[in-house]
């Protein structure tokens, strides 16, 4: 008899106690593409996401005043996560994000936060992005920027986009200028 038996980890609330199915065990899963621009980093930004589920599409954007290009690509990843209804879900997200992908994949971001986050760029966003995370099943997967990615060029479509609409940028309230972002 093996040590360690394999199981297929139910998640809560799918199934009801007399073992009937129930409408979320049947959700698709979520595929998430996300992109930041900064204008002059720092300068005016924006953030673009395109949310995908079966036959369901939704493009998020919003620009900012001042900010930097790394804030966008990680504040792009915490609405699109934050715009999910059920709790648990399987997401994918694609990002041409360096800074964000290997972060979370690699792990840093959970020492970072262990450490309180002590001279770490963006500590806000994190904190943000790992309330989000650790309501779904995510998994990173990192995208060439500028290549052949169709949902990536919209992603930078609409942050440039965004970053350019002067008449509704919003206030990046947690950019610090001068702390080398």
């Amino acid at each position: 008899m093996p040590r360690h038996k394999t199981q297929t980890a139910e998640r809560p609330g799918n199934r009801r106690a007399d073992g009937i199915r129930t409408a979320r065990e049947n959700l698709p899963a979520i595929t998430i593409y996300t992109d930041g621009s900064a204008l002059g980093n720092p300068g005016p930004g924006g953030y673009g996401a395109v949310l995908l589920a079966g036959p369901h599409r939704k493009e998020l954007s919003q620009g900012y005043r001042l900010t930097t290009n790394n804030r966008m690509e990680l504040l792009a990843v915490c609405v699109a996560l934050e715009m999910l209804k059920f709790e648990g879900s399987d997401v994918t997200i694609y990002s041409d994000s360096k800074y964000v992908v290997d972060a979370v994949e690699k792990r840093w971001v959970f020492g970072w936060e262990k450490k309180g986050f002590a001279g770490k760029k963006n500590p806000d966003l994190w904190s943000r992005f790992l309330h989000s995370y650790r309501r779904h099943n995510v998994r990173f997967v990192w995208v060439k920027g500028h290549a052949d990615t169709v949902e990536n060029n919209r992603c930078d479509q609409l942050a440039v986009a965004a970053a350019n609409d002067r008449a509704h940028l919003l206030e990046d309230t947690g950019y610090v200028p001068g702390n080398g972002e």
